[in-house]
């Protein structure tokens, strides 16, 4: 779309943002300035004094400081740090402190010495909690305050763990969870009721009071909160924006972050813009909406009155912009998924990739064991009513999901089955009772035992099956990969190492399909399914001279929480309701996942409802564009070889 010139942008950026394409670019530029000021600091001989966060945001920074260090002799000898926050209460060395996060993607890897590291401490009495907060703030002014401050950036506006309604003068202090922030970390701690209600966190003032701040925001999931920071006036209710008042702060995003900053969401208000295909699509439906009118009753004058001119100027007329991108959007409606036999096809039928071959064999990637029904389960009937051989790869196992008392249940019945059928219980009773066992004593958090996560994998996969079988997937083409980086039996992951992408290839060179579809679900930018689609974007670079390869087809689809904005969707398949009431359906087959909505970005609605929602949202999109009306709609893009082109 192009620059905008920066007096454009300060009319509605608030705070100087920087936008880098991908996740690790970001990382790879805090890292930078973070590792040029200690260098810088040194060579004056003096400390660099820097306040950390934690969080799945910096862990690319801490990667590449990490990096730094061992291969490019970044020494932190002269480095102070002052942590953000810590749960209340929190032992130093369970699975969810920030102490152990920050040992882990940092202290433990770089030669910082100990006695420099400070951190709210959470395993103090109550009593002394207060005098903590205000030895803590003394710290950083013995030390000469913050040199830089790096943050992240909570769902509800929160820095730190300073919630709505933190004011600009409050200083290090424990404070109440808001419900929202509890939610977002029900995964780490295995359930909301887990999550601690109070934290240690240092105040807005304190953060302000930084000579340097920058705060990080990756992932579409954060782009609402970001806008409103960025963009909005200033108040207590979003604390990120009162980072309006520091004079050297900057918020570095990735693209997916940035995507509701006007300049991305209407450029054309703030200048001149370049025209493509995808930008006047986006422009639009984004006047149709404004104006509240279909594409094709949209006249000279809404363009004119909204900012639109130059497109009008350009293109000479509202009825051929508004025919082209109509044509354009309904054209991406097909009832054939995989493509329409050449027997049935009408004149004037688009032409689909790969329509030439019927039946295909196709390939779904299911990042977890339900997120191909929740997804596209409706798309999915429809290439196995339509005679295509269907197969599906779960990527991971998905026993992190699974609660134990799912697992007791399971037990039980295991149990109950072998009294039943008078099956001795020499072996499997030991088992139970090794189980059995493990579970009463667990602690919340506490890594899962090999026996149990073994159990809760072949929960998630039973009820796999049983989807599968409801959409015509026969069970034999249902492939669980359990990539290894996934299993660690704590919500902590391992790296995607070469054994997931070779996993990944041979499946793929063992199938050779002529259609995938994947989830290119990119909310959060650290999480399983960004991980999963790393392994197969791998994967096809290794298959890149594989004959059957280049002439595949791969189709993205979101997750449950967001749809493709319209004008990326390549593909819009409609859904009847007595289709979506087969989905539904298919959703409900896994049975074990009806809580999910206490892990992160949920809201209170289940699964299928916000499948649902998100389904029937499109649909009404197209109808108030003027396109037909369905009841639901699931949408895809085709995915070009590249990232950017998302």
């Amino acid at each position: 779309m192009g620059s905008m010139p920066s007096e454009m942008l300060s009319a509605r950026e608030r705070i100087p943002v920087s936008v880098h394409e991908e996740p690790h670019d970001v990382s790879r530029a805090v890292a930078r300035e973070i590792a040029d000021l200690i260098r810088q600091r040194e060579g004056d001989g003096l400390q660099c004094v820097l306040g950390l966060a934690t969080g799945s945001t910096p862990t690319g920074v801490y990667a590449e400081l990490v990096r730094m260090h061992q291969q490019e002799g970044l020494s932190f000898r002269n480095v102070v740090t002052f942590n953000l926050d810590e749960y209340y209460p929190m032992d130093a060395d369970a699975e969810q402190s920030y102490r152990r996060f920050m040992d882990d993607h940092l202290f433990d890897h770089v030669d910082i010495p100990a006695g420099q590291i400070h951190m709210p401490d959470g395993t103090l009495p109550l009593e002394e909690v207060s005098a903590h907060c205000a030895a803590y703030e003394k710290a950083i002014q013995e030390a000469g305050g913050l040199d830089l401050q790096l943050l992240g950036i909570g769902r509800t506006g929160h820095i730190g763990f300073n919630e709505p309604g933190s004011g600009r003068h409050s200083v290090t202090r424990l404070i109440t969870l808001d419900n929202v922030t509890r939610t977002d970390a029900a995964g780490d701690f295995f359930g909301k009721h887990n999550v601690p209600r109070r934290a240690i966190t240092m105040g807005v003032a304190t953060i302000l009071g930084a000579r340097r701040v920058v705060l990080m925001a990756l992932g579409e999931g954060k782009a609402p909160i970001v806008v409103q920071a960025v963009e909005g006036d200033v108040n207590d209710v979003i604390a990120a924006s009162f980072l309006q008042e520091h004079d050297n702060a900057e918020v570095i995003l990735d693209r997916a972050a940035a995507d509701r900053l006007t300049r991305y969401t209407s450029p054309w208000v703030l200048g001149s813009v370049a025209w493509d295909e995808r930008v006047i699509r986006k422009a639009v439906i984004w006047l149709a909406q404004r104006v509240d009118k279909p594409i094709l009753k949209l006249t000279d004058e809404d363009y004119n009155e909204n900012h639109l001119q130059d497109l009008l100027a350009e293109y000479g007329s509202a009825y051929e912009i508004n025919l082209r991108v109509f044509h354009d959007l309904n054209g991406t409606i097909t009832g054939w998924p995989g493509g329409k036999p050449a027997h049935l096809k009408l004149p004037g039928d688009r032409k689909w990739p790969r329509d030439e071959i019927h039946p295909k064999r196709i390939l779904v990637f299911s990042p977890h064991p339900d997120d191909d029904v929740i997804s596209m389960g409706g798309c999915l009937m429809r290439l196995a009513e339509q005679g295509h051989e269907v197969h599906v790869a779960y990527q991971v196992s998905g026993s992190l999901a699974v609660f134990d008392e799912d697992a007791e249940r399971f037990l039980e019945f295991a149990s109950s089955y072998n009294e039943l059928f008078g099956i001795s219980p020499d072996v499997s009773g030991e088992i139970q009772d090794r189980i059995a066992g493990f579970m009463a004593e667990k602690r919340p958090g506490q890594e899962d035992s090999d026996d149990l996560q073994l159990i809760k994998r072949e929960i998630r996969r039973g009820e796999a099956r049983a989807a599968g079988r409801h959409c015509g997937i026969p069970v034999d083409r249902l492939h669980f990969q359990d990539l290894p980086f996934y299993d660690t039996g704590t919500v902590r992951k391992k790296p995607l190492s070469e054994e997931d992408i070779l996993l990944t290839v041979e499946l793929l060179d063992r199938i050779k399909p002529h259609m995938i579809f994947a989830a290119g679900d990119l909310s959060d930018p650290h999480g399983t399914h960004r991980v999963c689609l790393t392994a197969i974007f791998e994967a096809f670079g290794r298959l890149a001279d594989h004959d059957w390869y280049q002439e595949c087809v791969v189709w993205l689809y979101r997750g449950a929480w967001q749809e493709w904005e319209p004008e990326r969707i390549d593909m819009s398949v409609p859904l009847s309701p007595g289709e979506l009431e087969r989905k539904r359906m298919a959703i409900f087959k896994h049975e074990s996942q009806k809580d999910k909505a206490m892990f992160p970005g949920s809201d209170a609605r289940e699964f299928w409802e916000r499948a649902e929602d998100r389904n029937r949202a499109t649909a009404r999109l197209f109808d108030k564009l003027g396109l037909a009306e369905y009841e639901a709609v699931e949408a895809f893009v085709r995915w070009r070889g590249t990232t950017t082109s998302l």
